[in-house]
């Protein structure tokens, strides 16, 4: 009798232990069923939304860009983005003025066409150009319109001025070596001989010149300098008065002088004849006498 009751309460306890599986497994499925639900609706209604709101962009993007916005519409969004908000500072008033003004001469700068500069050739002579006869004369470059005429005195130069020239033919054109200070040494020594002139300081005022003088100078500077004004060479044959490099700046006024010729990228002038372009008879006393 024992052992059937033992066999019964085996028997008891596997039914019972399987109708709890089976419970579970049952509720188990009840919760994954609702949550795979409510998961699909909250998806439907994303996607709803989503189109809602995207279909509303749409069809307002196509209308705004088919009708022109009116006069207010463009009045509120002119205020929307000009004027402050009312916790903001208040611009100066002299601050708009001159941010105006500053933007209307932009403006005008814009539209202004722009000038070409037209540039000028030498005058070439019927005569072929001798290139041996200007080396064997001493000038460093041989150039198709010499002036056979030309020549010019010597000048001698005070230490001050040395110094000066010096450090100008390095600032205009240093990196023309020896002959690009030839050059510039020239236009101050012709200059002098026949614009008159005094001194190196006069020139550079007169004329212009605006290559820095306080950056020193170099062995070629000073060489230059000695065979233009020690020894009364010059560079070309012909008179050269002014220069300037159409790679930095702009200058019709040169290109109305008449050209000599070119070394790297510097153009070199003479003037038709008169007077000093740049300066007065009166002016040029002026500059003499250092007022």
């Amino acid at each position: 009798m024992k052992f059937s009751f033992d066999k019964f309460n085996k028997y008891l306890f596997v039914v019972h232990e399987k109708k709890l599986i089976i419970v579970a497994t049952i509720i188990v499925t009840i919760l994954v069923f609702f949550e795979i639900g409510s998961l699909r609706a909250n998806r439907i209604s994303d996607q709803d939304i989503l189109t809602s709101g995207m279909s509303t962009s749409v069809q307002k993007t196509t209308k705004e860009t088919l009708q022109a916005p009116s006069t207010s519409q463009l009045d509120v969004f002119y205020r929307n983005f000009t004027d402050p908000p009312e916790e903001a500072t208040q611009a100066d008033p002299s601050s708009i003025v001159q941010n105006q003004e500053q933007a209307t001469a932009v403006q005008q700068e814009a539209q202004e066409p722009v000038t070409m500069v037209q540039y000028a050739t030498a005058v070439v002579p019927n005569t072929p150009a001798d290139y041996g006869a200007q080396w064997n004369a001493g000038y460093l470059l041989a150039i198709d319109n010499p002036d056979t005429t030309y020549k010019c005195p010597k000048v001698t130069l005070s230490k001050e001025d040395r110094e000066l020239l010096e450090r100008l033919c390095y600032g205009e054109f240093g990196s023309g070596g020896f002959v690009g200070a030839a050059l510039v040494a020239q236009c101050v020594k012709d200059a002098m001989c026949f614009e008159g002139y005094e001194s190196v300081k006069e020139v550079i005022s007169a004329c212009r010149y605006s290559g820095s003088t306080k950056k020193g100078t170099n062995a070629a500077c000073k060489q230059a300098i000695r065979y233009v004004f020690d020894e009364n060479h010059d560079a070309i044959q012909h008179k050269i008065l002014y220069m300037y490099n159409p790679m930095a700046v702009s200058s019709q006024f040169h290109e109305n002088q008449n050209y000599i010729m070119t070394y790297q990228d510097v153009r070199f002038f003479d003037k038709w004849g008169g007077s000093s372009i740049f300066n007065s008879s009166e002016e040029q006393e002026k500059i003499k006498k250092g007022k």
